[in-house]
């Protein structure tokens, strides 16, 4: 028996409502991240002592500092799954970009934006 070079259209559909449920899970992160970053919350310092608010003021731009990391995290990884969404219609999802093999569909499950197998994911360091 030869080796599997694609997945069936029964396995993309598969990993099409993985990625799908990432990827509603991912934007609603990312929009509460914004959301902090705006503070449209309304929580600020603005009605507090001055004394309070100097030392408030460096914990909150540190605070909004790191939520604007994260969601640059996060739009990355949605970036990443929409890419995933169009290899799923070019039918080459699943296939390593270095080795041109199948990716494990357990790998697949797991991280479903994957585009390395392990092996060469480890032939990266």
């Amino acid at each position: 028996m030869s080796e599997k070079t694609r997945y069936t259209d029964a396995e993309l559909e598969e990993f099409r409502a993985i990625i799908l449920d990432k990827l509603e899970t991912a934007k609603s992160d990312y929009d509460l991240l914004k959301a902090t970053l705006m503070n449209t919350d309304g929580n600020d310092v603005t009605d507090t002592s001055p004394t309070f608010k100097v030392l408030e003021e460096g914990a909150s731009t540190l605070s909004k500092e790191e939520a604007g990391r994260l969601a640059q995290r996060q739009m990355k990884f949605i970036q990443n799954l929409q890419a995933a969404l169009v290899r799923i219609e070019n039918k080459t999802y699943g296939i390593c970009r270095e080795t041109g093999k199948l990716i494990p569909a357990e790998r697949l499950r797991a991280v479903p934006h994957a585009t390395l197998s392990i092996e060469a994911k480890q032939g990266q360091k």
